[in-house]
């Protein structure tokens, strides 16, 4: 994941008072955002237990959650504008000199601080309609929710100023706010002349200037928003309060609860020590053959990934534990970092999925039905990327190497057997419907503070306070981009794009084939340059009618999809987690790009192979 790095240490020579008042508003909303987790994670489990034990749902859980839970997004989402951690693509932005690299973080929080400014005046008034009504179950109003968002829009306001104030010069930040208006002016005026062009309004903001935006290094959540804003009010007659209502649709969906739990659960995984035991065992079992380490790495990421939440958080969990081995057997760091890239590529499809479940809650297809399918492809991906293994490390020297004795890897998976059966707990649960992806999330959660406490005794209690605040800001930055997409994906809707698109790929000629390959390519581009869940958000409504009418199944074109933008993910020049995987490791960028093509060659046939044949997806729903 890139993120925006335009935050610095404060110079509290230059502002004092209004660098301690930004410290001591900044650690407030910390603990705020530490207490909505530890919240959240309460009502849930409360829900969960009433109804296994009680036999009885809370009627009133997942209302409150839902209200909790936009507040946690808002909050997390404002400490990740504070901290510079939303998604951005910044590969073209930090590649130019400094000056003008300067210049575009100083653009970047104009452009950020410009949408808090459009939208906060209309989320208010968005809310003051929310206050007459009232929820079923509680009968509070729901302006208790609603006013999250321009509260946290004041909040991030603030806080760029305070930042700009101190950190920027002041001429330069003046002179970013007047261009700012000056544009804003001069859209104003040309209004008429955009009405005027129809529905090819929508390559001008949708095409020129999120592709501009997002290349000059703004973060992508407030490039999508400003799009969405700039439509609205220069494009139709509608109110800009209708985008407001979209993000706080886009940030409140119930489905999207598990976001922040797995979040959390998978930081709690490497507090406790469990990633590091199921790591240990592996190596035990192959860390003596030709290339052994690396068909760890491989067996690691489909254990771990999608845990986390976060696939840097995934590699950033197992690469520490392995590159320093598998260096010292003479592997190249280039080649290291390839194959980190390519897993994180290959596991995308591993429930559960953050992806896994923002496609589901947009398309209306089954998680648990999606669960299922993504591990097989997954696998198919995985020995695939073991053949390019095999072929690179046939002639390793293993001479100063031997396997361990059968007590010793006995006694490695005894104290890895607790790790190892998370994974399988959550999965099965979800699977067997014995719970839902929010239920086992809060399982999860449970059985890893208990075998953190009582069975590995590493659990550090210092950490919790600033992992359920890396909880938080994760979540909100995650939840902020899908709430702007989906603003964005309505205006295509609205304006009758989709209309268009449905009729021109289905209208493909050779039916379902080309039609999947077509996706296939527009997902690699789309993941490379969106990253997966803006994608997804953005345009999986779109395409997913036409895959129905053509009779592709809905899980099947979902792992397809989901696969080809994991490639796009990490494909250069532009897939941002082949770069997060060379910051994880530490290595140069340019050491891993030829070792990387042979992998992604390998993901490529596994995922033509997956694409040809659906009940690798779906045999087993």
């Amino acid at each position: 994941m890139a993120t925006s790095e335009n935050v610095s240490p404060p110079m509290v020579g230059t502002w004092p008072v209004l660098a301690k008042a930004e410290m001591g508003l900044v650690r407030l909303i910390e603990m705020i955002a530490a207490a909505l987790v530890v919240v959240e994670v309460l009502v849930l489990s409360a829900g969960v237990f009433a109804r296994y034990a009680w036999g009885e749902p809370l009627i009133w859980s997942d209302e409150l959650a839902s209200m909790l839970f936009l507040w946690l997004s808002i909050v997390g989402a404002v400490l990740a504008f504070h901290r510079g951690q939303h998604m951005r693509m910044g590969v073209i932005a930090d590649a130019m000199p400094p000056v003008v690299r300067a210049r575009l973080e100083v653009a970047a929080l104009v452009f950020c601080l410009s949408v808090c400014v459009l939208l906060l005046p209309k989320a208010t008034t968005y809310a003051l309609h929310e206050v007459p009504v009232v929820t079923p179950a509680m009968e509070v109003s729901v302006a208790w929710r609603s006013f999250g968002l321009p509260i946290g829009l004041g909040l991030m306001l603030i806080l760029g100023v305070t930042n700009a104030l101190q950190r920027i010069r002041l001429s330069d930040f003046l002179i970013g706010v007047l261009v700012a208006a000056c544009l804003i002016g001069l859209a104003i005026a040309a209004k008429p002349l955009i009405m005027a062009m129809g529905n090819w309004n929508l390559v001008l903001f949708f095409v020129v200037f999120i592709g501009l935006g997002v290349l000059s290094g703004v973060p992508i959540a407030f490039v999508f928003a400003l799009a969405a804003i700039s439509y609205v009010a220069l494009g139709t007659s509608r109110p800009i309060s209708v985008i407001a209502g979209r993000l706080d649709e886009g940030m409140s969906h119930l489905l999207l609860l598990a976001v922040p739990l797995f979040v959390l659960l998978g930081m709690l995984m490497e507090v406790t020590g469990m990633a590091k035991a199921m790591l240990n065992f592996l190596a035990s079992l192959l860390g003596h053959v030709r290339g052994g380490l690396c068909y760890v790495l491989v067996a690691a990421m489909y254990l771990v990934s999608g845990i986390s939440g976060s696939k840097t958080a995934d590699m950033a969990a197992v690469a520490p534990a392995l590159f320093p081995e598998m260096k010292a057997r003479g592997s190249k760091p280039g080649d290291l970092v390839a194959l980190l890239a390519a897993t994180g590529a290959q596991t995308e499809t591993i429930p559960p999925s953050l992806v896994l479940i923002t496609i589901g809650s947009v398309t209306s297809v089954s998680i648990s039905a999606l669960f299922i399918g993504g591990l097989l492809p997954a696998l198919v991906c995985g020995l695939m990327l073991c053949v390019v293994v095999w072929w690179r490390y046939r002639n390793e020297d293993m001479s100063g190497f031997s396997k361990p004795p059968a007590r010793e890897i006995f006694r490695t998976f005894l104290i890895a057997l607790p790790a190892l059966a998370l994974p399988f707990i959550i999965r099965t649960a979800v699977v067997e419907g014995v719970a839902t992806a929010t239920e086992v999330s809060t399982i999860g959660i449970a059985y890893s503070l208990l075998a953190g406490v009582l069975i590995y005794r590493r659990f550090d209690w210092k950490r919790v306070g600033p992992m359920l605040v890396e909880t938080a800001v994760l979540s909100g930055a995650i939840l902020f981009i899908i709430a702007a997409a989906t603003a964005v994906a309505w205006c295509l809707t609205q304006s009758g794009f989709s209309r268009g698109l449905v009729q021109t790929m289905a209208g493909l000629p050779g039916g379902a084939p080309i039609f999947m390959f077509v996706s296939i390519v527009a997902f690699i581009v789309l993941g490379s340059v969106l990253e997966g869940i803006p994608a997804v958000v953005l345009f999986a409504p779109l395409v997913f009618p036409i895959a129905k009418g053509l009779g592709i199944h809905d899980v099947h074109y979902s792992i397809v999809v989901i696969l080809a933008m994991g490639v796009g993910l990490f494909l250069p020049p532009f897939g941002v987690g082949y770069y997060a995987a060379c910051a994880i490791g530490r290595v140069n960028p340019v050491e891993g790009i030829k070792p990387l093509w042979g992998y992604m060659i390998a993901l490529l046939l596994g995922l033509a192979i997956v694409a040809a044949v659906p009940w690798l997806s779906t045999g087993f729903l």
